[in-house]
């Protein structure tokens, strides 16, 4: 699953990496947390166009958007049947940009939060879904869900699940409005070919009150962050 994640690159980055620029308005987030605001991709070509949704999909015949709170992921393997989300997955894919994003590892009774990220440190794309909500007295309401998939055997002494990455290829195929829908479910089945490492950071990253460049800092002894080597996730006990 994904329930909390970060993005702090400067807008160069995200500019490199996605070609568009982020809102004016942007500012790095540390520990972006369910029904908050992401930055998300939506489009292909001169049609591509990056901002906000809430995290938290509402489908647009839902009465009450509280059901937002209940769909933040989308599993890959149903993604194409469940009707919350079968016709988002047809019409309406997105990127939620990202440079990592949290698990709690569990050791016993204990659960150490540990940072997800790509080794080189660069910002990512998870795949996801979006939906326009349009209720009768107010502006409508755009909001996603994140696609995850059952873990790579790099990720899953961390947990079991883990979002969708998709890299600049499987980004563009994802966007396509006229992706073969065969082909889509091979690329959910596909393994992400992403180098990922991980560290554990600080508890506080438990509330997403906390929202700074603490979150990200490693803890602990021997550990390097992303740019710096890393952990490999293979050497990460389970």
């Amino acid at each position: 699953m994904c329930g909390r994640f970060s993005l702090g690159s400067p807008e160069s980055e995200l500019y490199e990496e996605f070609g568009l620029l982020p809102p004016d308005d942007y500012r790095p987030r540390y520990n972006i947390a369910p029904s908050q605001d992401v930055l998300a991709v939506a489009g292909t070509g001169d049609a591509a166009r990056l901002g906000r949704l809430r995290w938290g999909l509402v489908p647009a015949w839902a009465k009450d958007p509280s059901i937002g709170n209940r769909m933040i992921n989308a599993r890959a393997e149903t993604l194409a049947e469940k009707p919350s989300f079968r016709d988002a997955f047809r019409r309406r894919r997105c990127l939620v940009l990202a440079d990592g994003w949290y698990e709690w590892r569990r050791e016993g009774s204990r659960k150490t939060p540990m940072r997800i990220t790509l080794r080189s440190g660069r910002p990512f794309a998870f795949a996801g879904i979006w939906e326009r909500w349009s209720p009768a007295d107010a502006e409508p309401l755009l909001t996603c869900a994140i696609v995850t998939r059952a873990a790579v055997p790099a990720v899953a002494p961390v947990h079991d699940r883990m979002p969708l990455v998709l890299g600049p290829e499987e980004r563009r195929h994802w966007l396509d409005p006229e992706a073969d829908s065969a082909a889509l479910q091979q690329l959910l089945r596909d393994e992400p070919a992403a180098d990922l490492v991980a560290y554990e950071v600080s508890t506080r990253v438990n509330s997403p009150r906390n929202d700074d460049p603490e979150c990200i800092e490693p803890v602990g002894t021997g550990v390097a962050p992303p740019g710096d080597g890393g952990t490999s996730l293979n050497g990460v006990d389970g």
